[in-house]
This record gives structure tokens, C-alpha cells and sequence, in this order.
């Protein structure tokens, strides 16, 4: 499962995500991994695209996170990959930015399933920086090896991670 910002221009016109210039640059770096989209499930912390295509505010995160965990609960992922910032800090929980913790896999409990988090660069950072690029194929080419890794299963003594309230919410399924 790829989770990313919110859906742009094109996307938004469509109804489906990632279907501009950095989805098909999204295309480009799966099928350079031997995967299609037909593999794998795309999402959006946001489900509409804010005003003037501007950063999600807080309360439209809030607003929206109940739907995502519900995707991620329903899809039930072995592995998370994180597309960029607003993804990767809402579904592991901490403030540390992508560019810290790139390529750097984390364990965590999403949907009330152990999962591998795995953030990347968002691809449109790829598009203005091609420096990215580089980057980017070289952590995407560690989705295979992640893919066929086994997750360990939650123990009582392991807290999940999951952002609070509305995640614990989900998981009650009170959403």
C-alpha cells in the first residue's frame, strides 16, 4: 500500500490518485521493482485536494485520517510505503520529517494490523529535484525484500503506534 499527500490537479479531475506527472513517474519506479498498479493500493492522507493546492491543514488531517485508517484496515498491508511528509508523519505517529527517515523501515500497528512502515520521498519531489531520482530508485528498490519479510506479531509488552485520538477510534470502529 503507497499512502500519499492529497490528490492534485489531475487527480482530483479523474477521481483516482496519483495520476499525473508523479504518478507516472510512481509507475516508472514499480515497474523498475517488476510490480504494476494492479499490485498495489494507492491512498491519500486527504480525500479531496485543498484550496490552491496548498499543505493539509491539521483539522483537515483530523477530518480525514478516520477514512484512511479504514483503507488500511480493509486492505490489510504487510508493508506501508509513505509518500513523503504528511504521510509518514501521521501514520508513524512522531514529527521526525522525511528526509530523516527515508528508506528507513519502522514496525508499527495500523488497522490493528502489525505492519512495515516504509517512508519514501514523495515522486514529485523527484520532478523538481531530478538529484531525487537517485534516491528514490534506490529505496524503492528494497520494497521487494521488505515485501517478503515477516512481521512480527504484536505482543502485550509492545505499545502500539498509532496517532492518537482518532486512530484509536478507527480501531474500536467507531468510524
Amino acid at each position: 500500500m503507497f499512502v500519499g499527500e492529497a490528490p492534485g490537479f489531475h487527480e482530483d479531475k479523474q477521481g483516482y490518485p496519483f495520476v499525473g506527472q508523479a504518478g507516472k513517474l510512481l509507475d516508472k519506479l514499480l515497474a523498475g521493482i517488476g510490480l504494476e498498479r494492479s499490485n498495489v493500493y494507492i491512498a491519500n492522507v486527504l480525500k479531496c485536494r485543498p484550496p490552491g493546492n496548498r499543505d493539509p491543514a491539521p483539522d483537515e488531517i483530523q477530518a480525514c485520517e478516520g477514512h484512511l485508517f479504514r483503507q488500511v484496515e480493509l486492505i490489510r498491508p504487510r508493508v506501508v510505503a509513505t509518500l513523503g511528509n504528511f504521510a509518514t508523519k501521521l501514520l508513524s505517529g512522531k514529527p521526525t520529517g522525511i528526509t530523516r527517515v527515508h528508506g528507513a523501515e519502522q514496525e508499527v500497528t495500523l488497522g490493528g494490523s502489525r505492519v512495515l512502515l516504509y517512508p519514501l520521498y514523495h515522486p514529485a519531489a523527484a520532478l523538481y529535484t531530478p538529484a531525487m531520482l537517485k534516491v528514490l530508485e534506490q529505496d524503492f528498490a528494497r520494497l521487494p525484500e521488505l515485501l517478503g519479510r515477516e512481521v512480527a506479531p504484536p505482543t502485550p509488552l509492545l505499545t502500539p503506534v498509532t496517532p492518537e485520538p482518532a486512530a484509536q477510534a478507527v480501531q474500536l470502529g467507531l468510524f
